[in-house]
C-alpha cells in the first residue's frame, strides 16, 4: 500500500464516524434548542398568567397554612365570572400595596348575614363544607347587602380573619387572581376547593 492512500473500507469508516460526530452535535443543538423554548414557554406563562404568591397568617387555615405557596390565575376572571365559594387574592381596600386572600361567599346583589357563626346568604344558611366546625367561631353580624361589582369575603378561621366583616364588601377592581394551586410544601401539593 502507498503512502498517504487510505483503503475504501477506512475512508468509509472514517466518513461514518464525521457523520455520527455531526449527527450528534446537530442532536445535542435541537435538544438545547427545545429545552430554551420551552423553560421561555414555562416563564412566559407562569409571568403573564399564574403569579406565585406565599400566604401570610393563619386567616384560611385549614386549606391554606401560614408560609404556604400557592399559584394565582390572574386572566381566569376576564373569561368567567368569579363565584361563589372562590379562593380570591386581591389587594387590601385598606392599603393597596398589601394583598390577602380569601374566599367569596356573598355575590353581588345578595344579603350576607351571620348568627353565631354560621353565615346565611339571602336567608338561607350556606353549607360550608371546606370548614371545620371549630373554626366558624360564634359571631353575629347583621345583614349586609352587596352592591354591583362588589364580593363579601370571608377567611375560613373565623376568628383570625380581617375580613368583610371588619371593612365592609370588596370592590371587583382590587381583585387580581383566583388561588387555583398549591405547590409548596409539596405535602400540600394539589388543587384548591
Amino acid at each position: 500500500m502507498r503512502k498517504g492512500i487510505v483503503p475504501n473500507n477506512c475512508l468509509r469508516e472514517m466518513q461514518n464516524r464525521r457523520s455520527e460526530k455531526r449527527y450528534g452535535l446537530l442532536g445535542a443543538r435541537y435538544w438545547l434548542r427545545d429545552l430554551i423554548l420551552s423553560t421561555l414557554a414555562i416563564l412566559i406563562v407562569t409571568f403573564f398568567f399564574f403569579q406565585p404568591v406565599e400566604v401570610e397568617g393563619t386567616s384560611m387555615m385549614p386549606e391554606l397554612d401560614n408560609h404556604e405557596r400557592v399559584f394565582v390565575n390572574k386572566v381566569i376572571y376576564h373569561v368567567e365570572s368569579i363565584h361563589r365559594g372562590d379562593i380570591i387574592v386581591f389587594h387590601y381596600p385598606r392599603d393597596p400595596a398589601k394583598s390577602f386572600i380569601k374566599r367569596v361567599i356573598g355575590l353581588p346583589g345578595d344579603w350576607v348575614s351571620i348568627k353565631d357563626g354560621q353565615v346565611y346568604v339571602n336567608g338561607k344558611l350556606l353549607k360550608e363544607t371546606y370548614i371545620p366546625p371549630s373554626y366558624l367561631g360564634h359571631e353575629t353580624c347583621s345583614p349586609v347587602h352587596v352592591g354591583p361589582h362588589h364580593y363579601y369575603v370571608l377567611g375560613d378561621h373565623r376568628d383570625f380573619s380581617n375580613d368583610s366583616r371588619t371593612w365592609g364588601t370588596l370592590d371587583q377592581k382590587y381583585i387580581y387572581g383566583k388561588a387555583t394551586f398549591a405547590y409548596w410544601p409539596l405535602s400540600d401539593i394539589g388543587l384548591l376547593n
